[in-house]
């Protein structure tokens, strides 16, 4: 059933209703009672965790190397759509469009951040605070967001792609299914799973604007003087979510599209502006080692389960993220397949996974790399002092400097006081303004590309959902995160988001499975086909190849279609 007037014309009432309903109830559950939730999903997670971390890097690990099989073989060929179809956006605009889609906001969170963490102590270093402890830091932030997320994303994009611009169904989740479950997508078992891509997608979205505001209201208060309170934080969700509602409503190739280049410009802006200011010489450097140190200890990070101390740690970080990014790939998933229609198996990959990875590992070399050089600058200057007497007792332990300290304070101020450390004045005041911008703008780029991938879910695939439902998941996702933030549980949903990340993780395991027997059966390597060739030009194609895949309903007729094109 699906509803074809009015404002909610083209609508999916079961998925849309009940994941809304489950969203709300969920939201109400977290505000009302967010210190029992969050306990009670602490443990969960931490359950979660314990017994099968081994399953996430298996999962995570089996897909990258997928990718970079897909990537060398004849399969990379393949065009996603049409065989003589083109792009629709140039490589400009999709590379900037993959990356604001993708992890831009996590990158400014955490590019000072995390090396500080891990610089203060890892698994990998003997000692924290140390040379070894720094190499070891960059070594393991590169691995958490290098390859391996991206290679999650992508996953999700390309089987996505496929099915939809490939093989005429429907740009939804369920679709990813069809080569092994075939028109039961169509029933409870499709219905179930678009319905958990919309859920996830909508708290992924709610709580990175609430915990991005925070960090905004921090860069405000260290420029401006700007109090830090949930009442400024409110306000800043209002307006992010009111640009992001105006750049939905006006599409992927104009609103969207826009700002993911202004992000694109303005994150060159600062990245080049402190290469320029901080230490270029220790930054180059850094880049270059750490990415030979991360390539030649992949296959180590990328199996390493802390199986013999068992210390935690693994559970604080890798085994944390893997679900992290998993929780967020349909979203993001969903957003790169929309973007990446005509483009090849081998061109998205090569797109989405190395470049992203590459101007990643510049973007933390530049940042924790002079976060970890102004570290140890600090580490020196006190031993100096040490040495001159100047120092004894308890005040002669060098417990970090200023950015390690003020990042266990608050982790939102690291980045705000590295640019502080860098230049005290006008240039350091500059620094802070324009990652605010950049803050503001690519939590701008995530709100509109998470309202457009929820609209989508909830038309079956529309290119084009409705312009009411595009204001009222907008809309929604502002209440969402204002009112977690007000009431306090935000971190009860993130915590529910790595519990969340088990289904997907399963969903992952399948979708892989299934695109490998579609591409066996194009390739003519199984004995019965799986889908209609759309780039072959056959006649019996579900629709017309210049059609949009919506017009194309999940009703009755279109399973006849399948069986009728040798689908089945």
């Amino acid at each position: 059933m699906r509803s074809d007037s009015g404002l909610v014309r083209g609508v999916d009432p079961i998925v849309t209703l009940i994941s809304m309903m489950v969203v709300i109830g969920f939201v109400i559950y977290c505000g009302l009672q967010a210190e029992a939730a969050g306990a009670f999903f602490q443990q969960v997670s931490d359950n979660i965790l314990n017994n099968f971390k081994w399953f996430y890097l298996s999962v995570v690990t089996g897909v990258l190397g997928l990718l970079i099989y897909l990537m060398f073989s004849r399969y990379g060929n393949i065009r996603l759509g049409r065989d003589d179809e083109r792009p629709e956006f140039s490589y400009r605009s999709w590379l900037a469009m993959l990356f604001s889609g993708g992890m831009g906001i996590g990158l400014i969170f955490w590019s000072v951040a995390e090396p500080m963490w891990h610089y203060a102590g890892n698994p990998f270093a003997a000692a924290g605070l140390s040379d070894e402890a720094a190499a070891t830091a960059m070594r393991i932030t590169f691995f958490h967001w290098g390859l391996h997320p991206w290679a999650i994303f992508i996953i999700v994009a390309l089987t996505m792609a496929y099915f939809a611009y490939r093989k005429g169904l429907p740009l939804t989740m369920r679709s990813v299914l069809y080569p092994l479950i075939g028109d039961r997508i169509y029933g409870p078992i499709g219905h179930a799973v678009d319905i958990l891509t919309v859920a996830i997608t909508a708290f992924g979205v709610s709580q990175s604007l609430g915990l991005g505001v925070i960090q905004m209201n921090t860069g405000l208060n260290n420029v401006f003087g700007m109090d830090i309170s949930i009442g400024n934080q409110l306000i800043m969700i209002a307006a992010i979510s009111f640009l992001a509602i105006l750049s939905v409503v006006s599409g992927v190739g104009r609103g969207i599209r826009l700002l993911s280049e202004w992000n694109m410009l303005l994150s060159i802006v600062l990245v080049i502006a402190v290469l320029l200011i901080g230490p270029t010489r220790y930054i180059l450097h850094t880049f270059i080692e750490s990415t030979g140190d991360y390539a030649s200890n992949l296959i180590t990070l990328s199996t390493w389960s802390d199986a013999q101390a068992d210390s935690g740690w693994q559970n604080w970080w890798t085994a944390f993220y893997w679900p992290w990014w998993m929780t967020w790939s349909p979203f993001v998933g969903m957003f790169i397949a929309r973007i990446s229609r005509g483009r090849t198996i081998r061109e998205l990959i090569v797109g989405a996974l190395l470049v992203p990875t590459l101007v990643t590992f510049i973007w933390m070399s530049v940042f924790g790399g002079s976060a970890l050089k102004m570290e140890q600058q600090d580490r020196v200057a006190h031993q100096e002092l040490v040495e001159a007497g100047s120092l004894s007792g308890e005040a002669a332990e060098f417990n970090g400097g200023e950015i390690l300290l003020a990042t266990k304070a608050e982790t939102t101020s690291a980045i705000f006081t590295l640019f502080e450390k860098l230049d005290s004045g006008s240039l350091g005041q500059g620094l802070m303004i324009l990652v605010t911008l950049l803050l503001a703008t690519y939590f701008i780029t995530s709100a509109d590309s998470g309202t457009l991938v929820l609209c989508t879910l909830s038309t079956r695939g529309s290119m084009e959902p409705p312009l009411a439902l595009r204001i009222i998941w907008g809309a929604m996702q502002a209440f969402i995160a204002g009112g977690l933030l007000y009431a306090g549980g935000l971190k009860a949903v993130q915590t529910a988001s790595i519990v969340a990340g088990l289904p997907i993780a399963v969903l992952t395991l399948l979708m892989s499975v299934s695109l490998m027997k579609a591409l066996r059966a194009e390739a003519g390597l199984l004995p019965i086909p799986l889908g209609p060739q759309r780039g072959s030009n056959r006649p019996q194609a579900l629709h017309s190849n210049t059609q949009s895949h919506a017009a194309t309903p999940i009703d009755a007729a279109q399973p006849a279609m399948l069986r009728a094109s040798g689908e089945r």
